[in-house]
């Protein structure tokens, strides 16, 4: 596998072609999913290989962001078995990434532990310090697609989102949860005024 010529190819495309109204799913957001799947990783013990397996859908899991709005996974994941054989990838490594990508769909449902790491990854800012203003990139960009109309609404979502998500490997429960907490009763107290 070359990692680092997949990478390459798929970093040239989102920071080129990605839409500039995608204010959370922009390759700004990649590159801290990237960084959050390396940090879960070394700490869930994950390396060699299913590191790189892991690294890459990471870098692809959004990719379907360049065709659609909606429903994009699949269209990451055909994006990916397109560009990866290219790179060396074996048709059971782009199986690999593919499953870690589907996995990352909301709500996340992921079955094996690369895919838990990918999951936790892709929502580590629900517990972390940055959660508020990642959040306005995303009421932001939901507004501009016209998914959602007010402030009360988003508020609505997030709570029912909060309420409903939970992190999948120890590292990152222990990690992000008590603040997710925190984030998820701010919510419900904007909602209570």
């Amino acid at each position: 596998m070359n990692f680092s010529e997949a990478k390459n190819h798929i970093v040239g495309r989102l920071r080129n072609e990605l839409a500039p109204d995608l204010h959370y799913h922009g390759w700004h957001h990649t590159l801290d999913v990237c960084r959050s799947v390396e940090k879960l990783a070394k700490k869930e013990n994950v390396a060699g290989n299913d590191l790189t397996l892991l690294r890459t859908a990471a870098y692809y899991h959004d990719a379907g962001f360049l065709e659609q709005y909606q429903d994009n996974e699949p269209i990451a994941v055909r994006i990916a078995g397109e560009a990866l054989p290219r790179f060396g990838y074996s048709a059971d490594q782009v199986g690999i990434v593919g499953g870690i990508i589907l996995a990352t769909r909301i709500p996340q449902s992921p079955r094996t532990h690369l895919e838990r790491v990918m999951c936790d990854a892709d929502l580590d800012y629900l517990g972390r310090g940055d959660f508020h203003a990642i959040a306005q990139g995303l009421q932001r960009e939901l507004m501009e697609h016209g998914l959602i109309r007010s402030e009360r609404q988003w508020n609505e979502i997030q709570l029912r989102f909060l309420e409903q998500h939970r992190y999948f490997t120890p590292t990152a429960r222990a990690a992000r949860e008590l603040l997710k907490q925190k984030h998820l009763t701010e919510i419900r107290q904007l909602l209570a005024v």
